[in-house]
């Protein structure tokens, strides 16, 4: 494996040329294909519409939608003139997209009108109100948002305020392509051209800066342990919002000139109707995804026998899962991929030969050009193989930094270039890493990364709230879920059922607490830390007995 020097967009123009009439996008639901050289004229004609708008090299482009086609649109347009393109959770609410527009510097928001219940174009009027008053392109000004200029909507549809597709493009013709030229070759690989959102290991989510040098040489590397070639298929049905669609997956295929048939949302038909029909040679999705597939009444009735390897990840794969996928679904080169956002995101992988149990109970070895390594979290010294420390790794996919938060950044990335993961691993004697449990306190539910802190200090707000404490909960289908322990001010009373409302529209749905549990005291230590652990033990216990209670 070589490098790759080249930007995203970069990449897009050379399979352009090189061969113009493959196929790179496919709708199958819908027979939308375009091919290298039709995508790379449509992400031309966008790019002059961002200029014409006002976007410049660095400036931040956010992108709030599910995987509609102009999704990646949006991405390779930004990428091709130095713009960042920040990716925006779809499920969040108003407070969330607040948080995120102001902290990341937007300056112009790309979204769709709605996803599943949320009405974007009302949530994005209310946390912009300005946007309701006269203003010409480029000159939107936000008193919360004073970086914001421009909403663009992804659709035909006209709304008062805003910019749609076909506006972007009609002002994109007063741009020449002398000057998309001259904007294009002032970009290198090594400028910023993705900023993800994660809540990292402290406090609110944090701007994680990666450059094309970054995920680009990921995907490559996710690539190559796959064994992709220009010949393969992707069913993308994983959001592109997240390192797993926009690196493992566009990434890696744009690496070899592949093709990728994208489902909008996840849908089991629509996967097994893309699989079948386009005979795709791969599939990802994290486990609770799988799981859904096989055991779906639909299962039986498709050929998944062009299927040969694919990505299980997101969460702990089950060893009983991972074999079924192998068998049934013909992936027997199905490999895992370990990391974190920061990491762009692979560190270590398995690969096709590694045999079954390897890739179902290990996280496989490092990637290509990336050392990792396990240190004592305590002393930051190596441990011998066998011993559980923090897996760390350094190389071209560290991250470039969190954006606007250098303390962060030197708390997650040491004076000798290590990136501190805050996983706890064991490397075994034959060299495959083992995730064996988490430093920090993250939840993990179905593949969401949710950080309790955050929870807590929108619950704090809540009248009559004295203390909260957020952890997980193990779920058999989610892997985990959200519970809150509450201690109320004195002489006040309040439901589960309270709490759950007053997060509703506010927070993402996946982080509303499944689970209540109102209490006069935390467990702490000697020193007053309260025992998150003792918190989760006791959360369990309580939801297990609710749980014989109901049975």
């Amino acid at each position: 494996m070589e490098l790759i020097k080249d930007t995203l967009a970069g990449l897009l123009s050379h399979w352009a040329e090189v061969t113009p009439d493959k196929e790179f996008i496919v709708y199958n639901d819908r027979n939308l294909r375009w091919t290298y050289s039709q995508f790379n004229e449509r992400v031309n004609q966008f790019a002059k519409g961002l200029m014409a708008a006002g976007v410049q090299k660095n400036s931040k482009v956010g992108i709030w939608a599910n995987n509609v086609p102009d999704w990646l649109t949006v991405l390779f347009a930004s990428s091709r003139i130095g713009a960042w393109a920040v990716t925006v959770n779809t499920n969040y609410k108003n407070a969330e997209l607040e948080y995120l527009m102001s902290n990341a510097d937007i300056h112009t928001m790309c979204m769709v009108p709605s996803y599943r219940d949320s009405d974007y174009v009302q949530m994005i009027r209310e946390v912009v109100p300005e946007i309701n008053r006269p203003h010409t392109i480029g000159n939107l000004h936000s008193g919360r948002l004073p970086e914001l200029r421009n909403v663009v909507v992804l659709s035909d549809e006209h709304y008062d305020g805003m910019l749609n597709t076909q506006d972007l493009f009609n002002i994109g013709i007063n741009v020449s392509d002398k000057e998309l030229s001259r904007a294009a070759e002032a970009v290198t690989c090594h400028d910023i051209v993705n900023m993800q959102y994660t809540s990292g290991t402290t406090g609110f989510p944090k701007g994680v800066m990666l450059s094309s040098y970054n995920i680009v040489n990921n995907g490559l590397a996710t690539a190559d342990a796959m064994k992709y070639t220009s010949d393969d298929k992707l069913l993308v049905c994983v959001p592109f919002f997240h390192c797993f669609g926009i690196v493992l997956a566009l990434c890696a295929i744009i690496s070899k000139g592949a093709t990728m048939v994208i489902v909008q949302d996840f849908d089991v038909p629509l996967v097994f109707k893309g699989i079948s029909e386009e005979r795709c040679t791969s599939l990802y999705g994290v486990p609770t995804m799988y799981v859904s597939e096989l055991s779906h009444e639909l299962f039986p009735k498709y050929d998944f026998s062009s299927l040969r390897t694919g990505i299980m990840a997101g969460s702990v794969c089950p060893i009983e899962t991972m074999k079924q996928v192998m068998e049934k679904m013909y992936m027997k080169d199905i490999i895992s991929v370990y990391g974190l956002t920061e990491s762009s995101p692979g560190m270590t992988c398995s690969r096709v030969y590694h045999t079954p149990e390897q890739r179902a109970t290990t996280v496989g070895t490092p990637f290509p050009f990336v050392e990792v390594t396990i240190l004592d979290p305590e002393t930051y010294e190596p441990v011998p193989d066998g011993t559980p420390g923090e897996i760390c790794c350094r190389g071209y996919n560290v991250m470039q930094g969190y954006y606007k938060n250098p303390e962060a950044t030197a708390q997650a990335i040491d004076k000798d270039g290590w990136l501190h993961s805050g996983d706890l691993a064991v490397k075994d004697e034959e060299g495959f890493y083992h995730i064996t449990g988490r430093i920090k306190d993250m939840i993990i539910r179905g593949g969401e990364n949710i950080y309790p802190r955050e929870i807590e200090n929108f619950i704090y707000q809540m009248k009559g709230v004295n203390m909260v404490e957020v952890v997980g909960i193990p779920d058999k289908k989610y892997g985990e879920i959200v519970g809150a322990f509450i201690i109320l001010k004195e002489g006040v009373t309040m439901t589960q059922e309270d709490v759950q409302e007053y997060c509703k529209g506010q927070i993402a749905r996946y982080k509303i607490p499944k689970h209540v549990f109102f209490v006069d005291d935390y467990p702490k230590t000697g020193s007053g830390k309260v025992q998150k652990y003792k918190l989760r033990e006791m959360a369990k216990e309580l939801v297990d007995k609710l749980q014989a209670d109901n049975a």
